[in-house]
Order: structure tokens, then sequence, then C-alpha cells
């Protein structure tokens, strides 16, 4: 150590023992005598997920923390002030709207809608038939067909989706899962059929399985052939579309489910590191399909927990990247995400609250770095957002990023003894929950067992009943109660059911029935196979077979999954 460091050392130490003795001070003659005249409002504060918060933090709080080490500079590891040297003073966050209800047609005309008003990003929602692989006309679709996103059955309804929507200009978000294979490959076959090189071509398949399992249960097959077809997308996109993220590891629904911020974190990170595990062991080299891993969280309304877990998310991923997997591509080690506000947060009653809760938790993801954004409508705990409730969402984004200044300056919370000291508590946290998967063999075994689905729901519960006990203040439910004013809202009727149904009908008389079936056939026996089975896909679908035709191809093979239940 030279004599100029062991001089800063000294000082740095000393500087830390006057701060401690200063703090002495205050606790007997100022603290003590403004607690005895009037005590504070709670016993004990704490997050929205339980974490301890104490009175005050001070330099003493980051007696171990070190400046290089912890925090370091934006666009260098660890990434704790963000990916990019510049961040949103070099480029804005990718404004994206959730946007999916109806049919392709009427969704088309919401994202034509949306595009004109300043989006700068698609983001699609699919209904649920077409989630869990059925087509619109299936029995078990009755009564869903539109109503929690856009019905898609085949490639004439990506086709419709897009009408007149360039890809090679836009990216596109799909959040979709299990068939997300499928789907892919028909956003692949309108690129194509719109003369865009897929090798240009960006956006993201949310395309993770393991969440599934783990929270948002819209599975179809059991995990291993999941995983099978994930790790395929993966190497088919290293080989044509290198810009399109492969996969949106999400933990937005792992926090919607009740998690608290620090699962969301742990659990997320652990199915990325599976993914990244699966893909090694198919032979792929890290170093090639990890920059095509993209991240997917939610911020939720505690302000300075939701951005101290972004930043423990960077230096948990940075760290894994190069330690357990060697990679040596910045692009592999640099985690980028997508934030949505927190769906879980919004109430029906009082729906103008949500767009004050909208804000600060849209806040905190850009404070937070987010590469990517969408903030939720005040309709959406009653139904699909209206163009109204979308548009003000998306003002409300465009207000962070143009009148507020926070996108004027890198990391502004960076140094603060508050969010540093959240920020290693939250990953220390983290990674006791990453090993403890570790130990019990992976986050697929992990799932088989229960253990992700039973903390959550042990999660869940503890915050039900801090706010069943007022323990925690949700403005407008258990508290500040008021008569309730109707709300306008977007109503989708089975006409769309109707409509999805003749298309179809039409589609399986026009197309070349023998065609369809033989491509099916050649789809089940890769299936009974180890090959790769997108250009299987692909084929089906550039021949107009229907979402739930090809997924029942798989479902011969594959079966289907059912979860044991938590005891």
């Amino acid at each position: 150590m030279s004599d100029t460091t062991k001089t800063a050392a000294t000082v740095e130490t000393a500087q830390k023992r006057r701060a401690s003795q200063h703090e002495r001070e205050w606790e007997e003659k100022t603290l003590q005598p403004t607690l005895a005249r009037s005590p504070e409002r709670l016993a004990e504060f704490t997050t929205i997920s339980g974490h301890p918060i104490r009175r005050l933090y001070t330099q003493a709080d980051l007696a171990d923390w070190d400046v290089e080490r912890d925090l370091g500079l934006p666009g260098e590891p660890p990434y704790t002030r963000g990916i990019h040297a510049t961040m949103h003073r070099g480029r804005l966050w990718t404004m994206r709207q959730f946007a999916g209800f109806g049919s392709a047609a009427d969704t088309n005309k919401r994202f034509r809608y949306l595009l004109t008003q300043g989006q700068t990003g698609l983001s699609t929602a699919f209904d649920l038939p077409t989630l869990m692989g059925y087509d619109s006309d299936h029995p078990l679709s009755e009564g869903e067909v539109g109503k929690c996103g856009v019905a898609i059955s085949s490639l004439a309804d990506m086709e419709a989706l897009f009408d007149q929507i360039p890809l090679s200009q836009v990216t596109t978000s799909m959040t979709i899962n299990s068939p997300a294979a499928v789907i892919w490959a028909m956003y692949l076959a309108v690129a194509e059929k719109q003369g865009a090189d897929w090798k240009k071509i960006s956006g993201t398949i949310q395309n993770d399985i393991l969440k599934e399992y783990i929270a948002q249960k819209e599975y179809i097959y059991p995990p291993e052939p999941s995983m099978r077809l994930v790790i395929d997308t993966f190497e088919f996109g290293m080989k044509h579309t290198p810009k399109f993220n492969t996969i949106s590891v999400s933990g937005y629904h792992i926090r919607e489910a009740g998690s608290t911020a620090i699962q969301e974190l742990a659990f997320t990170l652990r199915d990325g590191i599976e993914y990244v595990d699966w893909g090694l062991r198919r032979g792929l080299p890290v170093d090639e399909f990890a920059p095509q891993l993209s991240f997917f969280f939610n911020s939720h309304s505690d302000f300075f927990e939701e951005i101290a877990k972004f930043r423990a998310a960077r230096r948990i991923w940075v760290k894994t990247m190069k330690e357990r997997f060697g990679a040596r591509s910045p692009r592999s080690c640099a985690l980028r995400f997508h934030t949505q506000t927190a769906g879980c947060s919004l109430t029906a009653q009082q729906p103008y609250n949500n767009v004050v809760r909208t804000a600060l938790q849209a806040l905190a993801a850009v404070l937070g770095g987010t590469q990517s954004l969408h903030t939720n409508s005040l309709d959406e705990a009653w139904a699909l957002p209206t163009e109204f409730a979308a548009t003000l969402a998306l003002r409300t984004q465009q207000i962070l990023a143009h009148e507020s200044g926070v996108a004027n300056t890198v990391d502004p919370l960076g140094g603060s003894y508050f969010v540093e000291t959240l920020t290693n508590e939250v990953e220390a946290g983290a990674w006791e929950y990453i090993h403890r998967i570790d130990a019990l063999g992976g986050m697929v075994h992990a799932i088989e067992n229960s253990y992700p689905q039973r903390e959550i729901a042990e999660a869940s519960y503890r915050y039900q009943m801090a706010v069943d006990r007022k323990e925690k203040i949700v403005v407008g439910v258990n508290e500040f109660t008021a008569e309730e004013q109707p709300l306008e809202v977007l109503q989708i009727d089975e006409s769309v059911a109707q409509q999805q149904a003749a298309t179809l009908k039409r589609l399986r008389d026009e197309r070349s029935a023998e065609e369809v079936r033989r491509r099916l056939d050649a789809l089940q026996k890769a299936a009974e196979g180890k090959a790769n089975l997108m250009p299987f896909i692909y084929d089906a679908v550039k021949v107009y077979a229907t979402l739930g035709e090809i997924c029942d191809a798989m479902r011969t093979v594959f079966g289907t999954y059912e979860e044991t239940a938590i005891t």
C-alpha cells in the first residue's frame, strides 16, 4: 500500500469515527428529547415487502463499502450505476404501452394510434386461449376470446395485427410463454413477407416458461420439453436474428403473485442462471447466446426498495456471468431489462389514485436505470385500458422524460447512504435465495418441489395480513375510503369469438390441408427426436397451420403438465 493510499485510509477511518461520535451526540441531545415529546408513528418501519428500515442511514452503514468495487461508474462493471455510460442522457428508455384486445384488427388500430401519440415500441398482450395454445374456436376457449388480450390463431391473424406497421422500423415485445416459439415463428413470417431482414429486426419474445410454473400458471408441457423449446429459440435466434431478444426472464409475474422484492429479484435471476445452464448443456457458446437474454421486472410502490432492487440486479448478473459462466463479452454481462408498473397495486376503489401510483412506480424504474417501460392504465383493475386511459399512462412517461429532469444525469441517487445500504441488503438477500436453489439442484428441481411457489404464497399471505391489520395502508381500500363514482370501461363482447370462428373456418377451407398435415407430421416426428423444432414450427406456420394444431402436434409427444398442490 502506497503512502498516499495509507493516508487516505487513515483519513477515512477518522471521518467514520467522528461521524459515529457525532451520531451518538445527536441521539442524546436531539433525538431522545424529540421522541419524548412526540413518539414515532410506528413501532417498526418496513418496506412494502417487510424489509426493516432504520431511522437514519449514515456513513457508518457503509463501513465495508468500496466505491470502486460496489458503485463504480456507469457503463462499467459492476453496472450499479447503469449499463450505459450516458444512460438516459444519450437515449431515453423505450416507451411501451401493453396493448391487445379483441381481434387482430382491433389491436392493430390501437397500436397505430399509440405510435402516433409518441410511443416508441410495441408491446403485445395475448388472450388466454392464445397463451394456452388453443385456437379461438376450441371449446376451452369459450368466453375468453379477445378478453384479456388479442386473439391470435394463425399467421393470418398475425398479418392483420401488424398491417401497415413496418417491423423493420419498430421494436415489438410479445408477452407469450408456453407457445412462444409458435408466435415468434408467425412474427418472423410476417417480417419476411414485409421484406424485413431478420438480422436487423429487433424486439423481445417473453418465452420464460419457468416463471409460469412459479407464478402465472399458463403452461402447456412439462418442464423438460418446455425448456427444450426455449433453448431451441436461443439456438435459432443466435444464428438468424442476432438483434432479437429470445427471452425476457420475467420477475414481473412473480411479484404479481405476491412475492417480496428480494424474492422477485432472486427467483428471476436464478431463472436466468437456469436458462444459461441449459444453453451451455446444449453446447451453445455463452457469449453467443447470452447477449440475447433480457429481463423484465415489476416496479412496485416502495420507491427506494425498487430502485435498490434494480441496482442490485445488475451487480448480481455481472458477477454471475463472469465468475459462474466465464463470460467475456460485456453484452453477456450487462443486464438489460424492461419494467412494468405494478398491476397488483392498482385498486378498483378510487381508480384515479392509480395514476399517482403509476407515476411514482415509473419514476423508480427510471431512476433504477430501466431500458424500457410500460406504465399501467388507471382502469386496469376493472378491464382492459380504454384509449383515454392508455394515452394518459403514456403521457406519464413523456412527462417524466421531458419535464421532470430525472433523465438529465446518470444515477442521481448514487452514493446515498440509504440507497447504497438498501442495495447491499437486497443483493445479500437475493444471493441467499440463489444459493438455496443451487443446493436444491437448480430451479427446475426447486419448482418440481414447490419451493419458490411456497415462498411466494407465504409472503403474499403475510402482506395481506398486514393490510387487514392496517399495518400497511392502501389508500382508498383500508383507509381514506369514499363513495365511488362509475368508471367507463372497455367491454369485449362475444362478437370477437364469432368473428374468429368464421375466420378460422374460411382459413381451413382455403389452405392446403394436405400440406398442413405433412408439415405437422414432420414437426411431431422431430419432437420425438432431438432436432431443433423452430424450423419445423416455422414451416408449419408458413402454410397456415393454426396455433392450436401446432401445439397439439407437440402435446401428442410431450404431454401436458399438472402441478403438484402445495401442502
